[in-house]
C-alpha cells in the first residue's frame, strides 16, 4: 500500500480508500458477514481510509462500519462521513443532529473528516449561514476533526473551495479515463490551497467495468462506448472493461490523495489492492488519454 499526506490536515492516508455506499446494499444485495470480513481485510491490507454517509442505506453503511471497527480497530482508520442527507434541509439543527446520529451508528466519539454531502442539493446561502457555522460548533466540541465538501459540479465545488472553509473535497466521475475535467482547474486549485482530494467513481458508475449503473440514459451509454473504443489501446489482459488502467490512472496522480474503491465483494477488493504498487499508465498513454478528451465532460453537471 502507498500512503501520502492528506493536504493541510497532515493525516497520513492510504492512496486506496474504501467507499461505503456498496457496503449497505445501495448497488445490490449484500451479505453483512462478508461486509464485516471485507472491512477487516481492507484494514489488514493497509487501507486506513473509509468513506461513508448517512445516505448510504439510510445509515446502514455507517452501522456496519461501526460494528466492524468495534473490536478495537477504530484507531487504525480515518473515518470520513458526511452530513446531512440530500433529501433533507442542511439547516443548523439538522446538521448537528445528523453528526450526532452518525457518531452513534459508527460507535465512535469523533468523525475524522465530516463532509457536506452533495451540496448542489442545497441553497448556497443556507450552507454559508447555517451549515458551516454548525461545522464550526461540531469542531469546537471535538466531534469532528476536519471538514470537507462533496459535489460533482466542479464550478460549484470551486466556489466552496474559495470560501476557505474546507480541508478536503470529494468529486465523482470527474477524474476518470473518459472524463478528466477535474484536472483543468479543480486539482490545481486544491494543490495551491492545500486541500485534500478524494476521487470517487473512477469506473464511471460502472461504465469502465462494462457494468453501467441502471439509471444512466442511452445517450450517455452511447457516448461512453465511443470514448471507450478510443481507449482500446489501454486494454492489456483484462477480458472486459478498463478496470486496471482506470484505477491506475487515479492512484498514480500525485494531486489525488485518496481513490475510493466501492465494493462489497472481497474478490473485487483484492483485485484493486493489486493496483496499489505505484505504477501508473505509461507516459505516452497518459498523454494520449489527456489529449483525447481534453476538457470534455461526459456527464452533465
Amino acid at each position: 500500500m502507498q500512503y501520502t499526506i492528506f493536504g493541510k490536515t497532515g493525516l497520513k492516508v492510504s492512496k486506496l480508500g474504501l467507499g461505503g455506499a456498496p457496503l449497505a446494499g445501495d448497488f445490490g444485495k449484500t451479505d453483512e458477514q462478508e461486509v464485516h470480513n471485507l472491512i477487516h481485510e481492507a484494514i489488514d491490507s493497509g487501507i486506513n481510509f473509509i468513506d461513508t454517509a448517512p445516505l448510504y442505506g439510510r445509515g446502514e453503511s455507517e452501522r456496519r462500519i461501526g460494528k466492524a471497527l468495534a473490536d478495537g480497530r477504530r484507531n487504525q482508520v480515518i473515518i470520513a462521513s458526511k452530513a446531512v442527507r440530500s433529501d433533507l434541509r442542511y439547516d443548523y439543527e439538522r446538521t448537528i443532529r445528523s453528526v450526532e446520529e452518525s457518531l452513534q451508528r459508527l460507535q465512535t466519539d469523533r468523525i475524522d473528516i465530516l463532509q457536506l454531502h452533495d451540496v448542489e442539493s442545497q441553497p448556497y446561502d443556507l450552507i454559508i449561514n447555517e451549515t458551516i457555522p454548525a461545522l464550526h460548533k461540531l469542531k469546537q466540541d471535538g466531534k469532528i476533526r476536519f471538514t470537507g465538501v462533496t459535489t460533482r459540479k466542479l464550478s460549484l465545488l470551486m466556489d466552496y473551495m474559495k470560501t476557505e472553509s474546507f480541508d478536503t473535497i470529494q468529486f465523482y466521475t470527474r477524474y476518470m479515463l473518459i472524463d478528466h475535467t477535474a484536472k483543468e482547474e479543480v486539482l490545481p486549485l486544491a494543490k495551491k490551497m492545500g486541500i485534500g482530494v478524494i476521487n470517487g467513481s473512477v469506473l464511471g458508475l460502472g461504465l469502465l467495468a462494462d457494468a453501467a449503473a441502471h439509471f444512466l440514459n442511452p445517450d450517455i451509454l452511447e457516448k461512453a462506448a465511443l470514448r471507450m473504443e478510443q481507449l482500446k489501446f489501454l486494454r492489456k489482459t483484462e477480458p472486459r472493461g478498463l478496470i486496471e488502467p482506470a484505477m491506475r490512472f487515479s492512484l498514480s496522480n500525485p494531486d489525488i490523495q485518496v481513490t475510493l474503491t466501492g465494493t462489497s465483494k472481497i474478490s473485487s477488493l483484492r483485485t484493486n489492492l493489486a493496483f496499489c504498487d505505484g505504477k501508473g499508465l505509461e507516459p505516452e498513454e497518459l498523454q494520449q488519454v489527456y489529449e483525447l478528451f481534453h476538457d470534455q465532460q461526459l456527464l452533465d453537471e
